[in-house]
């Protein structure tokens, strides 16, 4: 029997326009995005469905906006049957599969994630920190060149994607000099990412700090379904390991790679990207190419994937 895993992503997957079609033919899916609006005093519709990419490119609107048209996809498919047995996001989309697994309400997850935004663009001064994608080079080369940067200020591998992709953050200069070093090492190309601040790195610690004071006030339950944590690349099962886990994850790498051959380990098979994007569809293909792939963004891809996985299904 198909083991399914839904994933969730993060910061840089959004842009104008995602989610209409779908909440435009579920009522359930609009229901997420009005109870978004309702929470947060803004029009989730107007910034999702109409709204330009400056305004979805600012950090508290982003990680919302993401939270909202994931949530309300997700609802969308498991109103069409397929619920997943394991569920685990990038990043921001960590909060998406904690609302999956019902260990924090939506209405609450919304409220703190904007709030997650705003400080994590506070956390460091405009232009003082920024992120690199590294193309090509392995992960004990990766850190070794980071550890002969490091005299130019913090850089730290912030992201484990998948084999062959790696980013890394910190001050802006040491980020640049790391990305000279990698290219001289083999590096097939190593781009300085468009982001307003330095993400999991330990430059945001300070943001963990306020986020740690808001999850205080945040009612977390244990989780009826496991999440798979960035932070670890383990199952978060209890609310106490899920804080922990979510104020750590601001100023930590991201496992993901890890996480998803965790998942596997597992017994998951299936994988079903639930928000805007492909890209950590493509990231699950070059970590396992014998693991099914799917997304779910809007009406051709969500009927895509149920009928592909269910004559999968019928077959086995």
């Amino acid at each position: 029997m198909s083991k399914i895993a839904c994933i969730f992503p993060g910061q840089g997957a959004q842009y104008p326009g995602m989610g209409k079609e779908l909440a435009e033919n579920y009522k359930e899916a609009m229901k997420i995005f009005d109870l978004a609006s309702e929470r947060l005093g803004i029009d989730m519709r107007e910034l999702c469905f109409e709204g330009n990419e400056e305004e979805l490119k600012k950090t508290e609107n982003t990680q919302p906006s993401i939270l909202t048209t994931s949530i309300a996809m997700l609802e969308v498919l498991k109103l069409r049957g397929i619920t997943p047995q394991v569920t685990a996001g990038l990043s921001l989309g960590e909060y998406s599969a904690l609302v999956a697994s019902k260990a924090i309400n939506f209405a609450e997850a919304v409220a703190l994630v904007k709030k997650r935004g705003k400080y994590m663009q506070e956390a460091v001064p405009a232009g003082e920190g920024t992120m690199a994608a590294i193309m090509g080079l392995g992960r004990e080369s990766v850190v070794e060149c980071l550890k002969m940067a490091s005299g130019y200020g913090v850089v730290e591998a912030a992201n484990y994607n998948c084999p062959g992709q790696i980013v890394i953050a910190g001050h802006t200069r040491a980020v640049e000099h790391a990305c000279t070093i990698m290219k001289e090492k083999g590096a097939k190309r190593a781009i300085m990412l468009p982001v307003s601040a330095p993400f999991h790195s330990s430059l945001l610690k300070p943001a963990g700090e306020k986020l740690a004071l808001e999850l205080e006030k945040v009612e977390i339950s244990d989780n009826e379904m496991p999440v798979v944590s960035n932070v670890n690349a383990q199952v978060i099962m209890d609310k106490y390991q899920i804080k922990k886990c979510l104020i750590e994850q601001v100023s930590s790498s991201v496992l993901w790679e890890d996480s998803i051959r965790h998942m596997a380990d597992m017994g998951v098979d299936t994988f079903i990207e639930v928000g805007p994007g492909k890209t950590l569809s493509a990231f699950v293909k070059k970590i396992d190419k014998s693991l099914y792939v799917y997304n779910v963004e809007d009406m051709e891809s969500l009927e895509n994937t149920i009928v592909s996985i269910r004559e999968r299904l019928e077959c086995s």
